[in-house]
C-alpha cells in the first residue's frame, strides 16, 4: 500500500512538472512567432508564476532522493536546484529591472528544454521500461544544453550587477566584534566563479549516472 501511494504520488508530481513546462515552452515559442523580439523582453510577465511553481516544486525532489522514492545522484539535483531558485528569486525576481531582459528568455528556454527532457522519462519509467532510444537521449540531450544553461546563468548574474550595485538589494551591515558591511554585488562576483566550479562538478556526476544506465541497458539488450 506504501509502495503505490509513492507510486502515485511521483506519478503526480512528474505530470504537473510535464505540463507546467510544456505549457511554459508552448507559451515562449508562441509568443515570439506572434510578437517577435518583443515577446522576448516580456517573457517573465507571461510565464514568471508559473516558471516560479516549477522550481519550487523541484526542491521536493531532494526529499525524493533522500527518502529513496527517487533513485538518482542527490549532488547534480541538489546543485541543480539550488542554482536555478538562487537565479531565479534572488537575481531575477528581486530585480524588477532584470526581468525583461532578453537573457531570461534564453535562460527560461534552456531550462525549459532540460525539463521536456527529465519529466517525461521519468513519467514512463514509472509505467513501463524506457526503450533504449528514449533513455539514449533523455541521458545525451542534455549535454549540450546544460552548459548553455550555466552560461545563460552566469551572463545573468553578471547583467544584474549594476542594479544591486545602484539599488543595494541585499546589501548589509553585520555586527559582530567588528561590523562588517556585506556588498552583495561581492557576493554575486563570488558566485559566478563557484556557479562555473559546480557546474562542472554536475557534468561530471551526470556524464557518470549516464555511462551506468547505458551499459545497463546494452546489458538488458544482450540478454534479449
Amino acid at each position: 500500500m506504501r509502495d503505490t501511494i509513492r507510486l502515485v504520488y511521483l506519478f503526480i508530481y512528474n505530470l504537473l512538472q510535464f505540463c507546467g513546462h510544456t505549457w511554459i515552452f508552448s507559451n515562449m515559442t508562441a509568443r515570439v512567432f506572434s510578437f517577435g523580439k518583443d515577446a522576448l523582453a516580456d517573457t517573465f510577465y507571461s510565464i514568471g508564476v508559473v516558471m516560479s511553481l516549477c522550481q519550487l516544486l523541484s526542491v521536493l525532489e531532494l526529499f525524493h532522493i533522500l527518502d529513496g522514492i527517487e533513485n538518482s545522484k542527490l549532488l547534480p539535483r541538489f546543485l541543480q536546484v539550488l542554482e536555478r531558485n538562487f537565479i531565479l528569486f534572488v537575481v531575477i525576481v528581486s530585480q524588477e529591472e532584470m526581468q525583461s531582459r532578453y537573457i531570461v528568455c534564453m535562460l527560461f528556454y534552456l531550462w525549459n528544454i532540460l525539463g521536456l527532457l527529465q519529466y517525461p522519462y521519468g513519467l514512463l519509467s514509472l509505467i513501463s521500461t524506457p526503450s533504449y532510444n528514449f533513455t539514449w537521449a533523455h541521458f545525451t540531450l542534455w549535454i549540450p544544453v546544460y552548459p548553455l544553461a550555466v552560461l545563460a546563468e552566469v551572463i545573468t548574474v553578471y547583467q544584474s550587477l549594476p542594479f544591486f550595485e545602484t539599488l543595494g538589494t541585499f546589501s548589509f551591515n553585520v555586527t559582530l566584534p567588528a561590523p562588517i558591511y556585506i556588498h552583495f554585488p561581492y557576493v554575486l562576483q563570488i558566485y559566478m566563479p563557484v556557479l562555473a566550479v559546480g557546474a562542472c562538478i554536475n557534468i561530471s556526476q551526470l556524464l557518470v549516472e549516464r555511462n551506468q544506465q547505458l551499459e545497463g541497458n546494452n546489458k538488458k539488450l544482450k540478454r534479449k
